[in-house]
């Protein structure tokens, strides 16, 4: 709850939160207790009778808690809050479409919608089990909210902070033109990534590649909170040497990372015991073919991914440090990250053009360091909320060549 709070996807006294146990008793947060302060001891636990226990009562949204958990007994754990995103959609009656991402589609689930009812009321309960009995993961509540549903916690936050996300990017999108969709082909073809690597002993880890992966720590988590990487998707390489770096683990929350969880990848092969990102084949092929490059992140930043799901050129030639830091953004087509050939990416994008939109993916931004890496990241991010912003304002003007040759000679960009 403090990590919902924190992202800003609920409000001190909005959402609540649940846990069932083995025994059937649920965990809940409390009525009326500041959501941005809870301590453990705040929890209730409500048992199978109804009778309950702790400092506090339930939330008082334990009856659609209580009906979710009979309508579907494989969910352990419930999360509701109202992320103004979602809360955007729930108040025009509609569900985002989740289609606009690989990870989105498959980790929202099958989403739904539940028709409104008094908050606290039985009637409530019982729109929302329907629409979970259907087989829904992910609901949103009619001038409400949403509820998303899961079988652990943590699976329960990253469910709703791949839907929030996906609210929030289509949001954005709108704005910036036509939004493209993913078809069922294309989904299943970013579902087939797999890593295929040998793994074994790869050396003793230095103080220099320690001191490496402390920095790729600190600027995940950075990135986490600042929401330019989402939980679930997306990864972080520094170079250590020759065919020779250390990446993000598949699979695992970015944002709880230690150094650790961090995988090394030398000459093809990975620390056993660990699985590096599914994209660990792109990194490989970018530093193989780039010696300059060393640091590479796979991203999903909300506004520069509305850009990535439509076909709106994101032009860096709004201020300066945009243009010095980006260069000219490519557009690389739906497909390539996921080809056998990984030089193909490699060959698009250089640390002279360090930084692309992945058709329906994302981004990826190069650096000489991580530090570097992670500010192209951010440049690219602001850069591009600024023109989704500007254009509600009006026609957006760009500096024109005579600055941009300018602006080459002056800071000696290639």
């Amino acid at each position: 709850m403090e990590r919902i709070y924190r992202y800003r996807m609920t409000t001190t006294s909005g959402g609540n939160l649940s846990i069932r146990d083995s025994d059937g008793t649920i965990w809940i947060t409390p009525a009326r207790v500041d959501k941005g302060g809870l301590r453990r001891d705040d929890i209730v636990a409500v048992q199978p009778n109804g009778q309950f226990s702790g400092n506090h009562k339930p939330s008082s949204e334990l009856p659609f808690h209580q009906a979710i958990y009979r309508a579907r007994p494989d969910l352990k754990a419930i999360i509701h809050a109202h992320p103004v995103a979602l809360v955007a959609f729930s108040i025009c009656g509609q569900v985002p479409n989740t289609r606009i991402f690989h990870q989105s589609f498959f980790m929202s689930g099958k989403v739904g919608f539940a028709p409104y009812a008094l908050p606290g009321s039985q009637q409530l309960g019982d729109n929302i089990a329907a629409t979970f009995a259907e087989k829904c993961d992910s609901v949103v509540l009619e001038n409400h909210g949403v509820v998303v549903g899961a079988e652990s916690l943590d699976q329960a936050f990253q469910r709703f902070e791949a839907f929030e996300f996906t609210a929030k990017t289509i949001l954005k999108a709108t704005r910036a033109g036509n939004i493209r969709y993913l078809s069922d082909e294309q989904l299943d073809l970013a579902n087939q990534r797999r890593v295929v690597l040998d793994h074994g002993d790869i050396g003793t880890v230095t103080s220099s590649e320690k001191e490496i992966r402390t920095q790729l720590i600190q600027f995940l988590r950075r990135g986490c909170q600042q929401r330019l990487l989402i939980s679930t998707e997306g990864s972080f390489s520094a170079r250590l040497g020759s065919n020779d770096f250390v990446i993000t683990p598949s699979q695992k929350d970015r944002e709880l990372l230690r150094s650790s969880d961090l995988v090394r990848v030398r000459n093809g092969v990975h620390e056993s015991f660990k699985t590096p990102s599914r994209a660990c084949r792109l990194h490989a092929a970018i530093y193989a073919i780039h010696p300059e490059v060393q640091s590479i992140v796979f991203a999903h930043p909300v506004n520069a991914t509305a850009f990535s799901i439509t076909n709106l050129e994101l032009d860096s030639r709004t201020i300066p440090e945009s243009y010095v830091f980006l260069r000219e953004v490519k557009r690389l087509p739906f497909g390539v990250q996921y080809d056998a050939d990984a030089s193909l990416l490699a060959n698009h994008i250089s640390i002279n053009q360090p930084a692309a939109l992945l058709d329906n993916d994302g981004v990826v931004v190069l650096g000489k360091s991580v530090l570097d890496a992670f500010d192209r990241l951010e440049v690219l991010e602001t850069t591009a909320e600024a023109i989704i912003n500007a254009r509600s304002l009006g026609k957006i003007s760009t500096m024109s060549q005579q600055v941009i040759d300018e602006l080459k000679i002056a800071f000696r960009l290639s």
